[in-house]
């Protein structure tokens, strides 16, 4: 039986009738940037999340950096990341000017600590970027109590909640990817910058907008980094699905769990007080590249995200003098990703945990 990795064309033939009566909507109206459907989007998902406000913008990365800048970060600031992360979550730091640095996780959540965050403080930090990766929740609160501002990057936790609130609300302000195969989805590019500060999501829509509010007067140097209509209009119609494709990835979860997987390899360990999202779902073995071997024959979908971390990559070296992150290498040297998606059925989850097996 073949699995997937992902299975985006299910989840997208579920609303297709719904889609492109949105699309039609916004070729109708000939509004394509910064039009009512952003608007719409924008006070929706706020206040899904939770939150006072939401601000589209062209990506994940372009959040990541305007939302610093929003929150002040500015040149000779340090800014504290894992390196167990998209390598976005750090290249977006350089644009501000700041100093990203390198903090371990916890190789069993893939998460942030208080713990590995506070070894990397300085007097010189201006923020954290807590990445709930995967799909899991970090310890937000947790990591503000060091007396540091933090900037969740939640692009793989739409639809994960923890007992304190959902992704968006944990922190200072949140970011949010809205790539084709995250958990909300658009048909594009898009993210969005959520934030329960009024002065943090007025500069992001300034910074968004070539760092004018009416293209005729420009207050500092901003992007071209703008939420299009035609995808936010998408993102309206997938919204109100967000939560039951989210109850189907926590389902799979436990059918991983009832079928075993816990024999033959070490699933990720939920945060304390979290209700992940699964966006990916990563198990970690002593030989993942044996396993996948195996998988892929047997026509099973997985794949090492991480496996060279972000502080080893060259572009970063000059920032990773003073690393030393044996949860990260380990995760690093031992994860690999298998099926998940909500539609995952529980025949397809035995097929891949008897194929671990058959290794």
């Amino acid at each position: 039986m073949a699995v997937p990795l992902f299975d985006t064309a299910t989840q997208l033939e579920e609303v297709r009738p719904e889609l492109n009566a949105a699309i039609e909507r916004v070729l109708d109206g000939e509004r394509f940037i910064l039009g009512p459907e952003v608007t719409a989007f924008e006070e929706e998902f706020a206040h899904y999340c939770g939150a006072g406000h939401a601000v589209g913008v062209a990506n994940g990365t372009e959040a990541i950096t305007i939302a610093l800048r929003a929150m002040g970060v500015k040149p000779g600031d340090e800014v504290v990341v894992p390196s167990f992360t998209f390598y976005a979550s750090v290249e977006a730091i350089v644009p501000t000017g700041a100093t990203p640095v390198f903090c371990d996780i916890d190789p069993e959540t893939y998460c942030v600590t208080p713990e590995t965050v506070h070894a990397a403080l300085t007097a010189n930090t201006r923020a954290v970027i807590a990445v709930h990766l995967f799909g899991n929740v970090a310890p937000v609160a947790e990591i503000a109590s060091l007396g540091v501002p933090v900037l969740e990057d939640a692009a793989q936790a739409a639809g994960a909640a923890s007992h304190t609130g959902r992704p968006g609300t944990l922190g200072l302000a949140a970011t949010f990817s809205f790539y084709p195969s995250k958990n909300l989805p658009c048909l594009g590019d898009g993210g969005a910058i959520v934030t329960n500060e009024e002065v943090i999501a007025e500069r992001a829509r300034v910074l968004r907008f070539h760092g004018s509010r009416d293209k005729t007067d420009y207050e500092e140097v901003g992007y071209n980094s703008r939420l299009d209509e035609l995808q936010a209009a998408v993102l309206r119609v997938q919204l109100p699905y967000l939560d039951k494709w989210s109850d189907g990835r926590r389902a799979v979860d436990q059918r991983y769990y009832e079928a075993g997987i816990a024999r033959v390899a070490r699933p990720p360990e939920r945060a304390p007080g979290a209700a992940p999202a699964w966006h990916l779902y990563v198990v970690a073995h002593r030989k993942p590249d044996l396993v996948a071997s195996a998988l892929q024959q047997a026509q099973i979908g997985c794949r090492p995200y991480y496996r060279t971390p972000v502080h080893r990559q060259p572009p970063m070296r000059e920032w990773a003098t003073r690393a030393e992150l044996p949860g990260t290498e380990q995760a690093a040297r031992e994860h690999l990703a298998i099926p998940m998606s909500p539609f995952l059925t529980a025949a397809q989850v035995r097929e891949v945990v008897a194929a671990f097996r058959r290794v």
